[in-house]
Formats: structure tokens, C-alpha cells, sequence
């Protein structure tokens, strides 16, 4: 056992968490939540994208940020050492960006994680950030479960794929598989399909559809951050399986969602072209019941959520917000 002692059973302010990526998307929002939540948080980022996310919370005493690569092992080994809970958020997000640089896709989506996971102890905990884009297209007659088979259609699929078999081969793991996300970040990002149809909405009035009627379900960043929270607090329970992350009431086509945003946007003009392919395959109807019935519930609506990105884009303009 480590002088940090026992991960599941310290208490919530004796904890450290480990977050590599933690000044991205989704860890400019969850970081602020450990802190509230007493923990104390470590974040490894390699900043390359320029963003300034998480100055807002350099007060904090408990807050240590370290600018690294999460594949260098020098970096990582003492910081995984001191950590009671791991959460490997750096990752090359969506298949475009994955595309562009494939070495960089797979040291980074996998090989980092099986590095973290190879210094890690039995008892810490481990939440990884996996997407429900694995699932491909999907039984197109029915609903995708944690069990259902998992068939990416991108490479960027196939790596989040292979490392959430990682993780789940090691004591005290989760994974979470995400949902589309959406929703205002401090490192925000516009190319994500909830996010780019309505700043296309806001800015340019109009989109052009391919395969308007591929599916998808969403979650807003915001219930991401709660998703691991309630993970740590519920190991004992929970360690040991995947869970699907997302609006139960949000299994959307993309014309479904471009007639969402319009209720808000009413200038808005949308139109499916008559020929060409979405180069993303994926379509799917994802059911949430197992992490519903742990308690968790998300708490911002899709239209609250397009609301919350009308009222950012009076702000965000295109350039430096996104991945690709």
C-alpha cells in the first residue's frame, strides 16, 4: 500500500486526482468541480492549442499545473505516484484531428493511456473518458447498450476503443462513454455538431446536411464534469464496467437537432444535399439506463444548452476554437 494510502477509503480532502488533458474541453470544466468538491488536483497539459482555461483558478492552494506531455513518462511516473485518482483526459479528440496526425492519434490515445496504466497501483481509481462514437452505425432497428458490439468506423473509434479495453482490464476502473458533447467551455470548442450548427446558426444563418437523418444522442459538458464526480463517488458500485453518458430524451437525427436550434435561431435555414456522404459514418440510438440506475441524471437540456451557445457566441468567433 502507498503512503497516500488506500484510494477508495480516504477522504474526499485527503484525495489527489491526476488530470492529464485537464485544461481542455471537458477539464476546464471538471477541474473547477474537483476543486469546489475538495479535492486536490493535479493537471498535466501541454497547452497546444494556447488557451489560458484554467487561470481563473491559479487561487486555489490545492491546484497544481504542470506544462508537460502526458506521453513522457519522466514527467508522468512521479505525478501518477502521488495521485490517489487517475483521469486521463489528453487525447487527440474526433476523427479529422486524428486523421491529420495519426502518430501523435495513437501515442497519445492509447499508448499514453497504457503508459499511465502501467504505473498505476491497484488501489487507485481510474475514470476514462471514452466516446459512444465506438458503437459506429449502430443496430439501426435498435437502442446501442454497454453491450452492444462496438464497431468504430474512425480511427480516432478504434483508439478510444482499444484503450477503454485497457483500462477495464485493471482493478478500480470506469469508463465513461460519452455522448456528443455540447455546451460553453472556458476552452471552448466549435467543432463539435451541436456547437458548429448553432454558431452556424448564429453566424452564417444557414447549413448544408449530408445524411440528415444519421443519429445521434448528446450531453452537455457541464453533466460530463458531474458524470465523473458521481464515478467517484460511487467506486465500489460502479468499478468494473463502461457506461453510456447522454440526454435519454436527446437521441437525435442531425435534421432533428438543426429544427431544435431553429426555435431559437428562427432565421435559421438548413437544407440536406442531394449528394455527397458525411465522412462521420456514425449513426445510433444509445441507451443510458445503466448510469441512470446509479443515480445519475443529467441536468442541462439540449435546448438549454443551445440557449447557453446563442449567448457565447455574442462572444466566440471561429478562430483558435477547435481542434482541427
Amino acid at each position: 500500500m502507498s503512503e497516500r494510502g488506500d484510494a477508495l477509503s480516504r477522504t474526499v480532502g485527503d484525495r489527489r486526482v491526476l488530470v492529464t488533458g485537464g485544461a481542455g474541453y471537458i477539464g476546464s470544466i471538471l477541474v473547477p468541480q474537483l476543486l469546489e468538491a475538495g479535492y486536490a488536483v493535479t493537471v498535466l497539459d501541454n497547452f497546444m492549442y494556447g488557451q489560458a482555461s484554467l487561470l481563473d483558478y491559479c487561487h486555489h492552494p490545492v491546484l497544481q499545473i504542470i506544462r508537460g506531455d502526458a506521453r513522457d513518462r519522466a514527467r508522468v511516473q512521479p505525478l501518477v505516484r502521488d495521485a490517489d485518482v487517475l483521469l486521463p483526459l489528453a487525447c487527440l479528440t474526433g476523427a479529422p484531428a486524428c486523421d491529420k496526425d495519426p502518430v501523435a492519434a495513437r501515442t497519445v490515445n492509447l499508448e499514453a493511456v497504457e503508459m499511465l496504466l502501467a504505473l498505476k497501483r491497484p488501489e487507485q481509481v481510474v475514470v476514462f473518458p471514452n466516446t459512444n462514437s465506438g458503437y459506429g452505425i449502430g443496430a439501426q432497428d435498435g437502442v446501442c447498450t454497454e453491450e452492444s458490439p462496438l464497431n468504430p468506423v474512425s480511427e480516432y473509434g478504434r483508439l478510444k476503443v482499444a484503450a477503454e479495453q485497457r483500462v477495464l482490464q485493471h482493478d478500480n476502473a470506469i469508463v465513461l462513454r460519452l455522448a456528443t458533447v455540447f455546451g460553453v467551455s472556458p476552452r471552448m470548442r466549435l467543432d463539435l455538431l451541436v456547437n458548429d450548427f448553432t454558431y452556424r446558426a448564429v453566424t452564417d444563418g444557414f447549413v448544408v446536411l449530408f445524411e440528415a437523418h444519421f443519429r445521434r444522442n448528446y450531453i452537455h459538458v457541464r453533466d460530463v464534469a458531474r458524470a465523473f464526480l458521481h464515478c467517484l463517488n460511487n467506486v465500489d458500485r460502479m468499478k468494473g464496467q463502461a457506461y453510456n453518458v447522454g440526454l435519454s430524451d436527446a437521441n437525435l437525427s442531425k435534421r432533428a437537432l438543426c429544427e431544435e436550434i431553429k426555435k431559437q435561431v428562427p432565421r435559421f435555414y438548413f437544407v440536406e444535399a442531394d449528394i455527397g456522404q458525411d465522412p462521420d459514418r456514425r449513426d445510433y440510438i444509445v441507451s443510458n439506463e445503466r448510469i441512470e440506475r446509479t443515480g445519475f441524471k443529467p441536468t442541462v437540456s439540449l435546448q438549454q444548452g443551445i440557449a447557453e451557445l446563442i449567448r457565447g457566441y455574442a462572444v466566440v468567433r471561429r478562430a483558435g476554437y477547435g481542434n482541427v
